[in-house]
């Protein structure tokens, strides 16, 4: 077995079974600077929230991750710009199977995803898809393509329903001690 790959998949063990239900987030947000691609200044994970290779997983300044969240870094990177809140049991594939494929072979493709955006509670972002900045994407929607900026989506698939004031200043400051 490949040393690297043992020593990457004990560090996500550690961490998605142990370390992130730590209900005091100056530990966890410790081990995570060390094994994320990019932990930005300011930015929030909370409780129970996992990472599947976090190595490929960078988060920018200020955003907030919700509990519950699942980041598939396997293959493929997830890249977040500043200021995103993702909501509780939201879900960012990179890595999935190919329907069309006889031999169940995978297929995915990095997420990228803009400033300011809003991912609502339970979203699913599949893999390959790139957020414009400033775009939400509601509750229980599941983004199959690319969104343009200040998008608002909603649906299964998500569908635009509506379009976001694009003058957007706030800075994120979510950051409780406990959870």
């Amino acid at each position: 077995m490949n040393i690297k790959a043992f020593v990457g998949a004990a560090i996500a063990y550690t961490y998605n079974h142990w370390v992130g239900w730590f209900p005091f987030r100056p530990l966890r947000h410790s081990l995570l600077k060390f094994w994320l691609g990019r932990f930005g200044k300011g930015s929030c994970v909370q409780i129970g929230s996992r990472f599947l290779n976090g190595r490929k997983v960078y988060l920018g300044e200020r955003n907030v991750v919700n509990a519950g969240c699942l980041l598939d870094g396997r293959r493929y990177r997830i890249c977040i710009g500043n200021d995103v809140s993702i909501g509780p049991e939201a879900t960012i594939l990179t890595l999935g199977h190919d329907p069309h494929s006889a031999h169940f072979l995978d297929r995915g493709g990095d997420v990228i995803i803009g400033n300011h955006v809003w991912i609502a509670y339970r979203a699913v972002i599949l893999p390959g898809v790139s957020i414009g900045d400033g775009a939400v994407v509601a509750a229980g929607a599941v983004v199959t393509r690319d969104i343009e900026p200040y998008a608002i989506m909603a649906g299964v698939p998500a569908r635009k329903i509506g379009e976001r004031n694009p003058e957007i200043g706030y800075r994120l400051n979510f950051n409780p001690l406990l959870f």
